[in-house]
């Protein structure tokens, strides 16, 4: 029974949005019948997650509080801070006026996957931002970026996951060092090319070293999302997949874990 409740808001997703369906590779059937490659780019919650490091924010908890043995029953509470692991940061984290976590349209959380890879650039500057002239060369390759699409940005950062200390990647003078896009692509990107949001393999939209947060406050700013410690990006294609996002529903939060999915069409 509660697998059969937990699919009630995919199915929702994607029959609210079955024009984008009508012209993609990926249809409902071919999901409910097993033959679509379904992955989850979600980390599992726990104690070793990434979190942004702030003095406000702490580690995740996981606390057991009865046990079947003892109890009849197997419980737990949980505390963690909303931007920990694999979560959306929400329009209204770095900008007023614009929509909580909660109050995100849920056709928004669903679309097309454009994935560009720069992880090459990366492994020779840590610090790089995804600029336009990347873009366009994604764009050569693969066609330009569909109205509504979901920008994944595969930096390569993800290998660094299991490592807090390189994931941070924190210098002498306290400075983080990781990959991100930079001002003009997020500007590019909510201006031309009408997308939903973005999303990266690493703490942040903006690259680590950043002091303003152009990037959040670009993409805030135009009421979108920005996706945080998204795994497997290396196993999706540049296009074709179906992204499908389902945080955590805070009232008024600015953001939280998400459960996230890509959808492949049928070999």
């Amino acid at each position: 029974m509660f697998k059969r409740i937990s699919l009630i808001p995919i199915i929702l997703l994607l029959t609210s949005c079955h024009s984008y369906l009508a012209n993609s590779p990926v249809n409902l059937n071919d999901i409910m019948d097993g033959r679509c490659t379904i992955i989850d780019m979600t980390y599992p919650l726990n104690q070793n997650n990434a979190y942004w490091p702030g003095p406000s924010y702490s580690p995740f908890e996981h606390k057991t509080v009865a046990t079947l043995e003892n109890d009849g029953v197997f419980s737990a509470v949980y505390s963690t801070p909303e931007h920990l692991g694999t979560h959306i940061d929400s329009p209204n984290h770095f900008e007023d006026n614009q929509p909580s976590v909660d109050k995100l349209k849920l056709e928004t959380l669903i679309g097309p996957a454009s994935v560009i890879d720069i992880s090459a650039k990366v492994e020779l500057n840590a610090d790089y931002e995804l600029t336009n002239e990347d873009i366009t060369l994604w764009e050569e390759s693969n066609g330009r970026i569909q109205d509504g699409s979901i920008v994944l940005l595969n930096t390569g950062w993800w290998k660094k996951w299991n490592d807090y200390d390189k994931y941070k990647n924190t210098d002498d003078a306290n400075k983080l060092h990781f990959p991100g896009y930079s001002e003009e692509a997020a500007g590019f990107l909510v201006e031309k090319r009408n997308i939903k949001g973005i999303g990266i393999d690493t703490l942040s939209g903006d690259h680590g070293i950043s002091t303003d947060f152009a990037v959040h406050h670009i993409i805030n700013g135009a009421g979108k999302y920005i996706l945080e410690n998204v795994a497997n990006l290396d196993k999706l294609p540049p296009r074709g997949a179906i992204l499908i996002i389902a945080p955590i529903k805070i009232e008024g939060g600015s953001g939280g874990q998400a459960r996230i999915w890509a959808i492949l069409p049928p070999p």
